[in-house]
């Protein structure tokens, strides 16, 4: 459904009429935010917008349920068919459905009417954040039909089926199948549901099916099944991110006839995870240090409006990085992020939308706990999910915000208590109430940059100090970074003013070597996340050389441009080879002394400057330096040699001295 839509950015009266002459509007397709472009300023429009469509539903579809989806809006969104209001969605970033049968009638033309309000709303988290709030219908829409008999749509647009693992092992893996089944009809139907789980070829490794069930008309049930797989083939991050298949089927047996009437398929990815104080992140029994980084859901010229494309790219970035973990700030996530997270192997920290401050209200607090419900049951089956993130750095530790947390802590617990509930807190110390609800806390420490201090040493200092005065509470690293504009240039600052319009990109290298030093050696830390994977719109900011964006990002906003701490990371995280070349966009130089530095996982890296040989490094900090080097007046070739793998690799750029 997502071709052919009007769009108004403005409320208009009557729109929702399915006679409205809609005729003026700019034509657009979703997904689409209307803050594309304006994201960057601090006036930003946040207001009311308007989307109309024509559609017609093919005539076939009579009889089945019809179910309107929206993978995201933001941030309210009030849904009409054919003049008839069907539902109001609070909350920006999950996804959501509304019944339509009868209402949308197959066969002849339809009129869909959204409107759409990202205006602050004290009620609805976030109410602050470091990033603009775009508005729009800014993911998928789709329709859907299904048969009366079915598995639930409507479980909190959950998949109606959930997948417990139990007992996983490398002899066998239990699965307990909970299947949401409902009966739509108007009369009485002999229902069972059958289970199969297949591999990756497709073949069938367990195969069951319960009896036939009497299922009154309007009523439903959950039907549990226990599925075992025998010696699974283990879901084992970046290494073997394998998946199986559970494919559930709904069968009518209605006066002994035997007809699938729904069917649906889920990810089944088998592991087992555990965090220990000392030791960090497990994964099926061994360690795992867990490096990666933070994402959010923004890219230049879309804002939030990416297409499937564009978040596989973003994937193929992160991979190519080296990561093995993605932190999914500060909200639900597109389903295909978790999707591309579960094929390859990246373990995901995903968290709701409340960030900086709360409202002590009951619809402050309902909105925000049903944005957990939603989270969790809209992806309970994917096996890359680790962490429930239940807020992040609340600016006051009082009564409301404790109690608020308390009871998030607790649905996490409700809904899957398998899995780990976690909060990001920048306070920096190590004894304040709000860290206390979860499972596990992160730090969101930026020593050498927001929070001053030296990039050397505080890092590891404050990790040591938590550790030390709270030696039974796993320890993980949430956010650390420091920003970077790709034009600006300068050999090795000792520190720059977060603030200011000067951000080279060279002391964003420095922050992160000297923070991976630290954090590599403390294997108590579970988890590192730096922040962030790419540049955002961040209205408020006006720094480093560009209004409206906060540059902590390893890549530009555009996608474009891998910053020098990029390939750091890659040198050491990655097996990739890697052999890069530092400071290769500062081109036009005015003084001849200077260093050559590259980032490679090679064991020896050899280095000429205009022909003339400048000899070897090793290094086991994957940092080469050559340092006194001297600039010849006009262009400058340097070259670097590595053998990585058993095979020669080069870099080579050019330096210009005036």
């Amino acid at each position: 459904m997502n071709q052919g839509w009007q769009f108004t950015r403005s409320d208009v009266n009557g729109a929702e009429a399915p006679g409205f002459d809609d005729s003026g509007w700019a034509a657009v397709n979703t997904p689409h935010t209307w803050n594309a472009a304006d994201c960057v300023t601090k006036t930003y429009y946040r207001g009311i917008g308007w989307y109309r469509q024509s559609c017609t539903v093919p005539a076939e579809l009579a009889g089945r349920m019809l179910y309107l989806q929206f993978a995201g809006v933001n941030q309210v969104a009030d849904v009409w068919v054919n003049g008839k209001h069907v539902g109001r969605h609070k909350g920006g970033y999950s996804r959501f459905r509304f019944p339509v049968t009868g209402v949308l009638v197959p066969g002849q033309d339809n009129v869909i009417a959204v409107k759409v309000n990202n205006a602050h709303d004290p009620d609805i988290a976030p109410l602050s954040a470091d990033f603009s709030f775009d508005g729009g219908i800014y993911r998928n829409v789709s329709l859907h039909a299904v048969d009366p008999l079915q598995v639930q749509m409507l479980d909190l647009a959950g998949p109606g089926v959930y997948l417990r693992q139990r007992d996983v092992s490398a002899n066998s893996a239990t699965v307990t199948v909970t299947t949401k089944l409902w009966n739509h009809h108007t009369d009485a139907r002999s229902a069972s549901v059958r289970t199969v789980i297949t591999d990756a070829t497709g073949t069938v490794i367990a195969d069951q099916r319960t009896a036939a069930r009497e299922m009154a008309p309007g009523t439903g049930a959950d039907v549990v099944q226990t599925v075992t797989v025998s010696r699974p083939r283990l879901w084992n991050g970046v290494t073997d991110p394998y998946l199986y298949q559970a494919n559930v089927e709904v069968h009518d047996a209605t006066g002994g006839a035997d007809t699938i009437t729904d069917a649906v398929t889920e990810p089944l990815g088998l592991r087992t995870f555990k965090l220990d104080p000392a030791t960090g992140f497990h994964l099926n029994g061994k360690p795992l240090g867990l490096h990666g980084v933070s994402l959010h859901q923004d890219l230049a010229d879309k804002g939030w409006a990416l297409s499937d494309a564009d978040r596989a790219r973003d994937f193929d970035l992160i991979q190519d990085l080296g990561a093995n973990t993605v932190r999914m700030a500060h909200y639900q996530h597109d389903q295909n992020d978790y999707n591309l997270a579960d094929e390859r192997g990246i373990v995901v920290w995903a968290e709701i939308p409340l960030v900086d401050t709360v409202t002590a209200s009951t619809g402050f607090t309902e909105s925000t706990q049903n944005q957990l419900h939603e989270l969790i049951r809209q992806n309970y089956n994917h096996p890359s999910i680790v962490f429930w993130g239940i807020g992040n750095e609340q600016r006051k530790d009082d009564t409301a915000t404790n109690t608020l947390l308390g009871s998030l802590a607790d649905i996490v617990m409700a809904e899957d208590p398998d899995r780990i509930s976690a909060y990001a807190d920048d306070s920096g110390t190590w004894d304040v109430g709000i860290r206390r609800h979860s499972q596990t806390f992160g730090g969101n420490q930026y020593y050498g940059w927001d929070d001053g201090g030296s990039i050397h040493d505080d890092l590891g200092e404050w990790a040591d100090t938590v550790h030390e005065n709270d030696p039974t509470r796993p320890l993980g690293l949430s956010e650390y970074g420091a920003g970077a504009n790709t034009a600006h240039h300068a050999l090795n600052p000792s520190s720059v003013d977060a603030e200011s319009q000067w951000h080279p990109e060279e002391y964003q290298a420095l922050f992160h070597e000297a923070a991976w030093q630290q954090l590599a050696t403390r294997p108590f830390i579970w988890g590192t996340y730096v922040w962030n994977m790419f540049d955002f719109a961040s209205s408020w900011r006006n720094e480093g050389g560009q209004p409206g964006i906060n540059d902590k990002g390893l890549v530009t906003r555009d996608r474009a441009v891998r910053k020098d701490a990029f390939y750091f990371y890659r040198a050491n995280w990655s097996t990739a080879p890697t052999l890069y070349i530092t400071s290769r966009r500062w081109t036009r130089r005015t003084d001849a002394a200077t260093e050559l530095k590259v980032y490679s996982n090679a064991d020896t890296v050899s280095a000429t400057l205009n022909g003339s040989s400048l000899g070897g490094r090793s290094s086991a900090s994957r940092i080469f330096r050559w340092t006194g080097v001297t600039l010849q007046p006009g262009p400058n070739t340097v070259v670097v040699t590595a053998t990585i793998n058993g095979e020669t690799h080069t870099d080579t750029v050019t330096w210009s001295l005036a």
